[in-house]
């Protein structure tokens, strides 16, 4: 990847080196070979020994076998945890035990007994590793031009292009501007297109600790009236942990000296891992939900959190942002190899009717998981325990819920299924 402010033509503009901006610039690149012109505008140089990042994702099959398509996954292999089983707990804070209410397999395809090893549904993968992989594989890449750093001042549709005007003056064009920024899309403004959404009153802390017992690769998710905690085993006898609080008790916590803030860990780990120690930082955000009225406009598409922000009661916001760079990846090489132009609105309508209503779904299915199990109600916590209890005795139901948390429900995009686009 060159890094400059050359002005010049481009087919693609990505505004954003966010993970999903990297993931579609890979995969235009590989889609393409090479024959695809982009550029990645981002305000910062990006460094592997940037501030570590304490997050961990829970990355699908579907996504997994994307990044092993795109060269991405023999990166981060050796960083990752195959989870082979989902414990869900549902109790208050102060009970002395903790009955497993729901329990399966994480795991798809074949099993041992037919000659053939199951693949697992999902990976946990240390954000830092994930990032560091993925920019590699961008620098890289000579077909990929870096603008860093940079910002989009302003942009306009010209009829046959987008020309784009960054902070300092310099005018580039393209085919096609993909907003890729995150949740404060500077370029989703520009183009006008309204968000509908809402704050929780809840507070997301990330941590790593060390633990004495193995956790042999299960992911652990117990709900409490504040909001999940979860587990997520990493390898070397790690974990990371995500919880959710309600936003003052979470001020009350990260505001704990060391020893505090362990004590609080322990608690919630109720003894099932042994010893604990905080090995990572201390990170965390507010918690809210947004969607996007519209995924494109005339020459310019959003992906990832740009487009739409989830609750990570499951784990799913980053896959669900490489779903968006699949489908928009299959899309544009698809219209490429047809002669057609990847900016008209008529490959871009394709990519919205794919990729907006399953957004729109999972979106209200995190939200109404959160509230749901983000309270202490007696007949509500009743009402949902019967409900684990049952979903626990149906074998076929639990297959479902892997294959749907693995991303291979529905229409998955080309590269989910481990086919070249």
């Amino acid at each position: 990847m060159t890094d400059m402010r050359a002005t010049q033509r481009f087919d693609i503009v990505i505004s954003g080196a966010s993970f999903a901006g990297l993931a579609l610039a890979r995969a235009l690149a590989r889609g393409s070979n090479g024959a695809v012109r982009i550029a990645i505008v981002d305000r910062a140089i990006r460094k592997e020994t940037a501030t570590p990042d304490a997050r961990a994702f829970a990355l699908s099959a579907g996504a997994r076998r994307m990044l092993d398509a795109l060269g991405i996954w023999s990166e981060i292999a050796g960083e990752a945890q195959a989870v082979s089983e989902i414990e869900i707990t549902d109790s208050s804070l102060e009970a002395g035990i903790r009955p497993v209410l729901l329990r399966y397999d994480n795991r798809i395809g074949e099993a041992k007994s037919q000659g053939k090893l199951a693949e697992p549904a999902s990976h946990i993968v240390p954000a830092s590793a994930f990032e560091a992989a993925l920019y590699r594989a961008a620098t890289a890449d000579p077909s990929l031009t870096l603008i860093a750093p940079a910002e989009i001042a302003r942009f306009t549709d010209i009829g046959s292009a987008m020309a784009i005007t960054l902070a300092d003056g310099t005018s580039v064009t393209a085919s096609l501007l993909v907003g890729a920024e995150g949740r404060r899309s500077a370029s989703r403004d520009a183009a006008r297109i309204k968000t509908v959404g809402w704050r929780y009153g809840q507070t997301a802390i990330v941590t790593t600790i060390a633990h004495e017992r193995p956790h042999g690769g299960r992911a652990i998710q117990h709900f409490l009236p504040g909001g999940p905690f979860a587990i997520l085993p990493l390898p070397n006898n790690r974990a990371c942990l995500t919880w959710t609080e309600d936003a003052e008790e979470a001020k009350r916590i990260l505001a704990l000296d060391d020893a505090g803030f362990l004590a609080e860990v322990e608690t919630r780990i109720a003894g099932r891992l042994g010893a604990v120690e905080v090995v990572g930082p201390r990170q965390s955000w507010p918690l809210e939900m947004h969607l996007a009225r519209a995924y494109v406009a005339p020459r310019f598409a959003l992906i990832g959190d740009a487009a739409h922000g989830v609750h990570p009661i499951a784990g799913q916001g980053v896959n669900l942002a490489f779903r968006d760079v699949a489908a928009l990846a299959e899309v544009i090489v698809d219209a490429l190899r047809l002669g057609l132009d990847p900016g008209s609105m008529q490959s871009l309508e394709r990519y919205e009717r794919w990729r907006r209503f399953d957004s729109f779904a999972s979106a209200a299915v995190f939200d109404g998981l959160n509230r749901l199990f983000s309270n202490d109600v007696l007949l509500i916590r009743a009402a949902r325990e019967f409900g684990l209890g049952l979903v626990d005795r149906l074998p076929s139901l639990k297959q479902h819920l892997v294959a749907e948390a693995a991303g291979l429900t529905g229409e998955p995009p080309r590269l989910f299924r481990s086919e070249p686009l």
